[in-house]
């Protein structure tokens, strides 16, 4: 099944994927090869450091071939129509995971390739990304009831992670400078799960008041690829909403601290953030392999009976 938003899978999809990921992790060996033979086109429409190299060697654990294409070569909707892509590559390899631009691309190779086609990132969601966000803060507590505040970018993160917060029965909160909210239709996506879940979704301007009881704490880039010609006027907007130390100690008193990285300190985030006992970042981007290979078990429908 394809993987373009975390909300395909549905919540007990979502259970399972987080499941297996903790096994993954605690036991790599119970995983070791089970996608022998496999091969997965692996293609990068941006730079990527924790996706890729996360990505390539969950492939290899499981035994699968990771073929990786880079953009010049593929031209994705330029050099050659995604569909045509889609339908020659899924003749030469069991699964496409894709990070691209555009999230059209990734519904256009979902539609016309028969294997399983999965987000690395599009400018709409990053599943893969909450994946092992909520498998890190699993770690150190119940999802159920948690309460999480994202501030910074209403961007492709903070899309998936209302809704994987919200499938989990988290208590989100977003807060962004105005202008920079989630897409309406994200946000009440997440809200249709918490109906369910019991959890629940704010967004709002005020940072000071968004971090109250927080037990996470997670920020972004405010500018991502693609905006740099924004950053000057983006500097400028996101005044007031770094997370530094007096941030972090308005949210609960053992309150973790996220980012899904690259990070530039000094701007959304402090050193003194990023290097404090309660900072999980490298859990996170650790996670981000475990979390890869439970995907990519789930979607090609190979994940064991453990």
């Amino acid at each position: 099944m394809d993987f373009l938003r975390i909300s395909d899978v549905g919540v007990d999809g979502l259970r399972t994927i987080l499941d297996a990921t903790a096994r993954v992790k605690a036991n790599p060996d119970a995983v070791k090869g089970l996608l022998a033979g496999a091969s997965i086109g692996v293609f990068f429409e941006k730079p990527s450091t924790r996706t890729r190299v996360s990505c390539e060697v969950a492939a290899v654990h499981l035994g699968a071939h990771p073929v990786m294409l880079r953009g010049e070569e593929v031209g994705l909707g330029k050099r050659e129509a995604s569909k045509d892509v889609a339908r020659v590559l899924d003749r030469y390899v069991d699964a496409l995971a894709f990070r691209v631009f555009r999230h059209q691309h990734l519904e256009e190779l979902a539609e016309y390739a028969h294997g399983p086609v999965i987000n690395l990132l599009s400018d709409i969601a990053h599943p893969c990304q909450a994946v092992a966000d909520l498998a890190t803060i699993a770690e150190h507590m119940a999802l159920p009831g948690c309460r999480i505040t994202y501030i910074g970018d209403g961007n492709n993160v903070c899309n998936s992670l209302l809704l994987g917060g919200a499938m989990t029965g988290m208590h989100v909160t977003i807060c962004t400078p105005p202008g920079y909210e989630p897409d309406p239709v994200e946000v009440s996506a997440a809200r249709a799960f918490t109906v369910d879940t019991g959890g629940s979704i704010v967004v709002t301007t005020d940072p000071r008041e968004a971090l109250v009881d927080a037990n996470v704490v997670y920020t972004d880039v405010w500018t991502s690829m693609g905006q740099e010609g924004e950053s000057a006027q983006r500097l400028r907007d996101f005044d007031g909403y770094q997370v530094d130390l007096a941030a972090l100690n308005t949210a609960s008193d053992q309150a973790l601290f996220l980012h899904c990285l690259p990070a530039h300190r000094g701007e959304e985030v402090t050193d003194e953030v990023m290097e404090h006992p309660r900072s999980m970042v490298f859990d996170q981007a650790e996670n981000r392999m475990h979390a890869f290979s439970a995907v990519l078990l789930y979607a090609t429908g190979q994940l064991p009976q453990w």
